[in-house]
């Protein structure tokens, strides 16, 4: 969590809301980085929808 150590307040201020996703990524292959994000967030939505 990149930005779970800055005060609420600071964060309002430098627009960084609770709906922030931050990507790290390597070397991997584009086709690859698309598929795993596409995985992520269908698990993500049906998680969501299973509450």
């Amino acid at each position: 969590m990149t930005h779970d150590g800055i005060p609420a307040a600071e964060r309002v201020i430098l627009g960084i809301g609770d709906d922030l996703i931050r990507l790290s990524v390597g070397v991997e292959e584009g086709a690859d980085l698309v598929w795993d994000l596409e995985q992520a967030l269908l698990a993500a939505v049906e998680g969501i929808s299973g509450l």
